[in-house]
């Protein structure tokens, strides 16, 4: 080990809900100075012998709303930092059980060594403003078409002073095998075309978190966005051509869809972050994952 990293203050890792993301993240944490060691959640036991392959301590805890009452609860939250990346999966449960699930997820905190929390939120909070929206435009449930997600952020939100708590709203995550137009290739007369884009890519988004645990989690929320919003219609089209799916089709309605362009600008401002992929139109796609 150098002398510079032998300096670096290590911490214990725990990412809570530890899936596609996740798993990009706790790899660049397995191989940074920064990392004693890395723990993930998982509500598949299928997954445990994954994480063990790759060096990860590895916990199945269900939340059906509320963890069980073992010891693996204690053993996962007796740790400095931890990554919270559990969405809400609407349709699936009844309305009240994502926030069931975040108040067992405070309550767990409150009882823990945890020093400092990031919470993985979603831009699905925010209206369609038809302008530049800021992390200001939605504080509240009552402001958002998405009031459970908000709710859970102010629950996370409440482990302030005590916990260093940072809300990260993630735009829509991409990259990889995740690639746009996949998902509506061969589709007729859409009528979104010429919406802009809010998306990250996901090498990106485990990048920009991993910056944070080394430069210092901050009490603030912030847009984990590219900073740059083409339309829809570009990206469907260029991402079809890319594979040789049939590209959707477009109508030009008569009225501009509602939209809104969801700024990066305060991340910016607080972490020195260069975007390996500026740019959706440009961002690494293949048909398989490499991880």
């Amino acid at each position: 080990m150098s002398g510079e990293a032998s300096k670096i203050e290590k911490k214990r890792i725990s990412i809570l809900g530890c899936g596609w993301l996740g798993i990009a993240l706790a790899q660049r944490l397995l191989v940074d100075p920064i990392t004693s060691v890395v723990k993930a959640s998982t509500t598949s036991e299928g997954k445990l012998a994954d994480f063990e392959r790759r060096g990860l301590e590895g916990f199945r805890l269900p939340l059906t709303p509320g963890f069980p009452e073992n010891d693996s609860v204690s053993a996962f939250f007796d740790t400095d930092s931890l990554i919270i990346s559990l969405p809400p999966r609407s349709g699936k449960n009844e309305p009240g059980f994502y926030t069931k699930q975040i108040e067992a997820v405070v309550d767990a905190i409150r009882n823990s060594p945890v020093k400092e929390v990031i919470f993985i939120s979603s831009t699905s909070i925010y209206p369609d403003l038809n302008r530049i929206v800021t992390e200001q435009d939605v504080t509240l449930p009552e402001h958002s078409p998405a009031q459970e997600m908000v709710l859970a952020e102010n629950l996370i939100e409440s482990l302030r002073p005590e916990k260093t708590v940072s809300i990260l709203r993630f735009g829509g995550l991409l990259g990889y095998n995740r690639i746009p137009g996949k998902y509506v290739q061969g589709q007729k007369d859409m009528s979104t075309g010429e919406i802009p884009v809010n998306y990250i890519h996901r090498d990106d988004g485990a990048a920009v978190i991993l910056t944070m645990l080394k430069l210092g989690v901050k009490n603030e929320t912030f847009n984990i966005v590219a900073p740059l919003h083409p339309p829809r219609k570009a990206i469907y089209l260029d991402t079809c051509a890319q594979f040789g799916w049939e590209a959707p089709t477009f109508l030009s309605p008569a009225a501009k869809p509602d939209f809104k362009i969801i700024s990066n600008e305060k991340l910016t401002q607080h972490f020195p972050y260069e975007f390996l992929y500026p740019d959706p139109l440009r961002f690494l796609y293949m048909l398989e994952d490499p991880i």
